[in-house]
């Protein structure tokens, strides 16, 4: 076990490695973060921020020469970088758990190799190769295979035509072809595995989508005892094959009733949010013990919740990213009965960047989910 008062490295220094450094300090560790933003959130809270790049060996000497063990909070941390600071202290998760889950490629494929449910795919690495795919693809998206996230790097192709020009627009990048398939609504799964293998899921969650960005997550989901039961159970056979430390999202589409895993997160997820404010113990926390060899809690979470983005356009007077830059009015959400406001301190806000969110809890969760929606709609976020 690493016991407190160790210094304990993140890679990356965004929100969720914010939520990380809080859980850290809380339970009498010190963090150091590593991240090449000098305005980074979770540098704001660390005890050190290294600014350098992630491929910045001398600098990490110096992270590994002052921390115990060292994780991650996004997963576009190259591997090679986890693989260099394995040789010097314990890394979580490993750098072969997060090459997986970085290429949509290594992602679709493993699925597909250990017998998880997935929908059609082919991996496009040439202009051949969208020649050659299966007809019955069609309609599909399109998704290049590295650094597409919130529904960047993504079009949604009719035919073969349209998928060579959304190639070409991707500049050849390598990239996945995915039959579009008809939801239902889509879940998640946040867990955390220990290195003896055990796990721990938290209830699942439900997930609502705005223009490819995370908008609003109910927790727990709205779905049948049966199918939350199956997300879980599917959720730990992947962390299990991946034999995988850490904390760690699936995403699920559910299709006609049936699960179809999206894509995993190395690291905590943006639908886990909530878990610091319903549960007794957060994503972040578990993340802490894993990473530390401390054992993991048992999630009981005491509240319905509900958990709504709060993206950098509501920054703008029209609330689209154009006008006026102001501060939007928070005090339409402190006046929520059970709401509680967290707020990331980026630099600068920009339509589709998480500026923070905000999380409803109470004892009756149709309640919950309207006041949410309520103050969702006062502070300005408007449907399109």
């Amino acid at each position: 076990m690493i016991l407190p008062p160790a210094t304990l490295g993140m890679l990356g220094g965004g929100q969720l490695g914010r939520f990380f450094v809080s859980a850290a300090h809380e339970m009498g560790y010190k963090v150091w973060v590593l991240d090449p933003d000098p305005h980074s959130p979770a540098g704001l809270l660390a005890d050190r921020h290294l600014i350098a790049a992630y491929d910045d060996y001398q600098a990490l000497d110096e992270f590994a020469a002052g921390c115990a063990a060292v994780t991650t909070e996004f997963e576009n941390v190259p591997a090679d970088t986890l693989d260099y600071l394995v040789k010097f202290l314990p890394v979580h998760p490993a750098a072969s758990a997060v090459a997986v889950c970085q290429n949509r490629i290594a992602e679709k494929s493993f699925l597909a190799d250990n017998g998880l449910p997935h929908g059609p795919f082919a991996a496009i690495r040439n202009e051949d190769d969208i020649r050659s795919a299966n007809a019955g693809l069609f309609p599909a998206v399109l998704k290049v295979a590295r650094f597409g996230y919130d529904g960047k790097g993504q079009a949604r192709v009719a035919d073969r035509d349209e998928a060579l020009a959304a190639f070409q627009q991707f500049k050849g990048e390598p990239c996945v072809l995915e039959k579009m398939l008809t939801l239902d609504f889509e879940v998640s799964v946040v867990l955390a595995r220990d290195e003896a293998g055990k796990v721990q899921c938290f209830p699942v969650s439900e997930n609502r989508h705005r223009n490819g960005i995370l908008d609003v997550t109910i927790a727990p989901a709205q779905a049948s005892a049966c199918l939350r039961d199956n997300a879980q159970e599917v959720a730990e056979r992947i962390a299990s094959k991946l034999a995988y430390v850490g904390t760690l999202g699936v995403e699920f589409f559910v299709c006609r009733g049936e699960l179809f895993v999206n894509e995993m997160a190395p690291r905590p997820h943006n639908s886990g949010h909530h878990t610091i404010d319903a549960c007794d113990v957060s994503q972040y926390e578990q993340q802490v013990r894993a990473l530390c060899g401390l054992p993991l809690a048992r999630p009981r979470q005491h509240s319905a919740a509900v958990m709504v983005n709060l993206l950098g356009e509501l920054w703008y007077e029209d609330g689209k990213g154009h006008g006026t830059y102001r501060e939007p009015d928070w005090s339409v959400l402190h006046a929520v009965p059970g709401l509680r406001l967290h707020l990331y301190a980026k630099h600068h806000a920009r339509p589709g960047r998480k500026m923070g969110h905000f999380v409803v809890t109470g004892d009756d969760a149709a309640q919950v989910l309207e006041r949410a929606l309520q103050a969702r709609a006062a502070i300005g976020i408007r449907d399109e």
